[in-house]
C-alpha cells in the first residue's frame, strides 16, 4: 500500500482524464456488530458445511463471528501469533485464508503469513479436525522471499477449476527496483496456479499441466500471469472471470480481469499510462516473443484515492440494481464503487456507493475498507481498518 504523492498539478490532470462515477441508488455503512472491534481484519470465510464464519485478522489470529449481533468480544477459532512474525505492521502478517474445495471430506484450509530472517512469505496446508484447526497438521507448500517488508500480497483463492491461486507483490520498497513482475524467473509481482493434490518433482504441490508457461526456459511454471505490483483482492466471479485489484503508485489505481499468461503492465507502466521511469518493453513489435500488455478493466487516479480494495461480484437480493456490479473501494479514500462489466469485460458503468471520508465523524471518517466478502446469504461484510465489520442497507 505504499504510495508516493504525485505534485498536484499531474494529480489533476490525472483526474480530469479519469471518467466519473455515476451516482446509485442510497447505500448506507453500518456496523453490523456495533461492539465488536478485531484489530485490522482482512478477510472473513464461512467454514464449509457449517453455520460458522470466520474473521481473520492481521496479526495472526482468526476468530469465529459471534451470532449476536450485539457481542463485545468474539471466540479464537485459531490463534497462530506464534508463527507469524512481523517485522513491520502495516502490510506483513497473516495475509489470507481459503479452504479447500473438499474441505467437507479432508478437512484443508490454506493461510498465507509473513515470517522474519530470513523475511519471507508462507503458503501452508493445515488440517481441521470437526471444524477444529490442528496447528500440528501444518504443511508447507510454498516460501517466497521477500526483500522488503510491503507488498507481501495475499488472499489466496480456489478456482472452479480446483487449482489454488496465489497473488503476490512486487517484493517493496516503490519503483519495483529489482524489476521483479517482469521476471519471469520471479514468483514476485504475480499471479500464481498451483495443485495442492498433486506432486510435482521435489515440490510439495503440482503444477497444472496447462500453466502457460509450463516447459519454458526461465520461466517459473507456477506463473499464471505477471506484471503486477501489489494485487489486493482475488475474486473468480460465478461466471469464472478472475478479478483482481491492483494498487497503484504515483496516479493509478487499478482493476485487471486476468488471463492466462497475461501480462499487466507493471513496472512498465501503471494502469494504462507510461510509468514515470519511462522503463519501456524490449523492443518486440511482431512475433510470438512480442511484449503485449494487457490494459485494466478500469482505472481510477489519485485525485480519487490512494490504495485499491479489491472486491467481488455482488449476487445479492437485497439491492437488485446492483446485481452483477464488482463492489469494490479505496483505503485511504473511503470510496466505495459497484463496477459493471459487459460479456466481454468491457466497462459499462460505475457507481458510486459511499463517498469520500469526510471530517465529519457522522460521515465515517476512519472507513478504510481493507476487505469485501461474500457472507453465505449472498450479502456482504465490508472490512475496515478502524476494526470494525460493516454492511451495507
Amino acid at each position: 500500500m505504499q504510495i508516493r504523492p504525485p505534485h498536484l498539478a499531474a494529480l489533476l490532470a490525472a483526474s480530469a482524464l479519469t471518467q466519473p462515477a455515476t451516482a446509485a441508488p442510497a447505500v448506507k455503512f453500518v456496523p453490523a456488530f456495533p461492539n465488536l472491534t478485531i484489530k485490522k481484519p482482512v478477510w472473513t470465510a464461512p467454514i464449509p458445511g457449517t453455520d460458522t464464519e470466520l474473521l481473520l485478522a492481521q496479526g495472526g489470529v482468526i476468530y469465529e463471528l459471534p451470532e449476536d449481533r450485539g457481542a463485545e468480544e468474539a471466540k479464537v477459532w485459531l490463534d497462530f501469533t506464534d508463527r507469524v512474525q512481523i517485522d513491520k505492521d502495516f502490510e506483513e502478517g497473516l495475509l489470507g485464508l481459503a479452504f479447500h474445495p473438499k474441505y467437507a471430506s479432508n478437512g484443508k484450509f490454506y493461510l498465507y503469513y509473513s515470517r522474519q530472517n530470513p523475511k519471507r512469505s508462507i503458503l501452508s496446508e493445515l488440517v481441521a479436525r470437526d471444524h477444529k484447526p490442528d496447528p500440528s497438521s501444518e504443511r508447507v507448500l510454498l516460501e517466497i522471499a521477500q526483500p522488503y517488508w510491503n507488498h507481501d500480497s495475499g488472499l489466496p483463492t480456489f478456482g472452479p477449476d480446483g487449482y489454488l491461486y496465489v497473488s503476490t507483490g512486487d517484493g517493496g520498497k516503490a519503483n519495483d527496483p529489482l524489476m521483479t513482475s517482469q521476471n519471469l524467473f520471479s514468483l514476485l509481482g504475480k499471479i500464481l496456479r498451483i495443485d495442492v493434490d498433486g506432486r510435482s518433482g521435489d515440490l510439495p504441490y503440482g503444477i497444472p499441466e496447462d500453466n502457460p508457461f509450463v516447459g519454458k526456459p526461465g520461466a517459473r511454471a507456477e506463473i499464471w500471469a505477471y506484471g503486477l505490483r501489489n494485487p489486493w483482492g482475488l475474486h473468480f466471479d460465478k461466471g469464472g472471470r478472475l478479478w483482481c485489484a491492483d494498487v497503484g503508485q504515483a496516479l493509478w489505481e487499478e482493476i485487471d480481469l486476468i488471463e492466462k499468461g497475461g501480462n499487466y503492465g507493471w513496472s512498465y507502466r501503471e494502469g494504462a499510462h507510461d510509468f514515470e521511469l519511462s522503463r519501456n518493453p524490449p523492443l518486440v513489435t511482431e512475433g510470438k516473443d512480442a511484449v503485449k500488455l494487457i490494459d485494466p478493466v478500469h482505472e481510477y487516479s489519485h485525485a480519487d484515492g490512494i490504495s485499491i480494495t479489491g472486491g467481488v461480484v455482488y449476487d445479492g437480493e437485497a439491492f437488485p440494481r446492483l446485481k452483477g456490479h464488482y463492489i469494490y473501494g479505496d483505503w485511504g479514500s473511503g470510496y466505495v464503487w459497484g463496477l459493471k462489466v459487459d460479456g466481454e469485460g468491457k466497462k459499462v458503468a460505475n457507481v458510486i456507493l459511499r463517498q469520500r471520508n469526510r471530517t465529519d465523524a457522522k460521515q465515517g471518517r476512519s472507513f478504510q475498507p481493507t476487505a469485501f466478502a461474500t457472507r453465505p446469504d449472498g450479502e456482504l461484510w465490508i472490512l475496515s481498518w478502524d476494526g470494525k465489520i460493516y454492511e451495507m442497507e
